[in-house]
């Protein structure tokens, strides 16, 4: 069994001054076409309000250089649907495949957990494949086929309409 966080990587709470950085791995996630239907990272004030404080996590390495994040959004406002988030994980290119997502998601799901949340969902678009292997191994299920759900807007498949899986995880512990 391999350790929950690789050897020289540590995850812990993202703070306000570590946004250039995680702008910069977002913007480079969307830039790939295969991340979301985003075109543009936002601004801190728009980050800020939409993902839950205490379920940001970055991932950093020597150094303390951010390699990685993940975040929170709550799905509706409605109170019935409180323990009901959609995530985001993002690796940098420089860091893919040396465990950064698995520790980023394994540390999220700790984190929702600990609070009461029963599901974390999210769309991925179905080419993204190592987004998907990551998430089944972490026990999340395709729950759902979105055919030509949105047009993309930017990027290499601009203009193209797009599918999306919708994955989710139910917490076995609530």
């Amino acid at each position: 069994m391999t350790p929950a966080v690789p050897t020289g990587v540590s995850v812990r709470s993202m703070r306000q001054e570590d946004w250039p950085d995680v702008r910069d791995i977002f913007q480079e996630g969307i830039d790939t076409g295969h991340a979301t239907f985003e075109s543009a990272a936002p601004d801190w004030d728009r980050f800020d309000t939409s993902r839950l404080s205490r379920h940001r996590l970055v991932a950093e390495i020597a150094q303390g250089r951010i390699v990685g994040w993940a975040a929170v959004s709550p799905v509706s406002a409605r109170p019935v649907y409180s323990g009901v988030v959609e995530h985001s994980v993002y690796v940098a290119s420089t860091a893919r495949r040396l465990g950064i997502g698995k520790a980023l998601l394994e540390a999220l799901i700790k984190s929702t957990e600990r609070q009461g949340i029963w599901t974390v969902q999210a769309s991925v678009f179905p080419e993204n494949e190592a987004s998907l292997k990551l998430h089944q191994a972490h026990g999340f299920s395709i729950v759902g086929h979105r055919q030509r759900i949105a047009r993309m807007t930017h990027g290499p498949l601009n203009g193209q309409w797009r599918d999306t899986l919708l994955i989710e995880r139910r917490s076995p512990s609530i």
